[in-house]
């Protein structure tokens, strides 16, 4: 009987559908946990460059998401501790103006809860962007304003905005993210792993 993990890495639910995008690629899904681990990184989907390496994160954004965490990869790529569980497992493709599509709502209908369940309760859980909070949260709002309201979540649960370059300006323009939230993010990390 194959286990859950398996059964998501031999997913092909959506070939037909990122068969017709800019990318026109078969599905990869990079799924990344294990029962027992302490932390949750729910995410959008993986990118072209995990899509390639088949290991989430393997790109710029996985860099400051690592450094915003304060662990290296050792400890982010240890499924037994971390596990690293996107809203889409599978590259979504890009349209025809290369823009990043939104991870299907397929995969995280048939995988999501699933993985919940077998993950079970987790002492800490980041919310990397809005279709993970949308899924996660009560809280309907903006990620900004999710993401400034972190208290209200924190020690738990962090609301995060991606880590990607492409917030590179909102970061500069918010710069109680890194005075205020980093350091409770980092001591939050620290308590769960230990």
């Amino acid at each position: 009987m194959m286990t859950l993990h398996a059964n998501i890495k031999a997913c092909m639910i959506c070939a037909a559908r990122f068969a017709t995008t800019a990318t026109g690629h078969a599905p990869r899904p990079v799924p990344c946990f294990a029962k027992g681990a302490r932390i949750l990184i729910a995410g959008q989907a993986p990118g072209l460059r995990v899509h390639e390496s088949g290991r989430p994160f393997t790109d710029p954004s996985g860099d400051r998401l690592r450094d915003w965490m304060g662990v290296g990869d050792d400890v982010f790529y240890d499924q037994s501790r971390i596990a690293i569980v996107p809203m889409a497992f599978c590259f979504p493709g890009y349209n025809d103006k290369g823009h990043d599509l939104a991870p299907p709502a397929i995969c995280a209908k048939t995988w999501r809860a699933q993985v919940m369940d077998e993950l079970g309760e987790m002492p800490l859980t980041l919310l990397i962007g809005g279709h993970a909070q949308n899924w996660h949260l009560a809280d309907k709002s903006t990620v900004n304003a999710r993401v400034e309201s972190w208290r209200d979540h924190a020690p738990r649960v962090f609301p995060l905005p991606h880590p990607s370059w492409r917030n590179t300006g909102w970061l500069k323009k918010n710069p109680w993210f890194e005075t205020d939230l980093l350091p409770a993010l980092r001591a939050a990390v620290k308590d769960a792993l230990t």
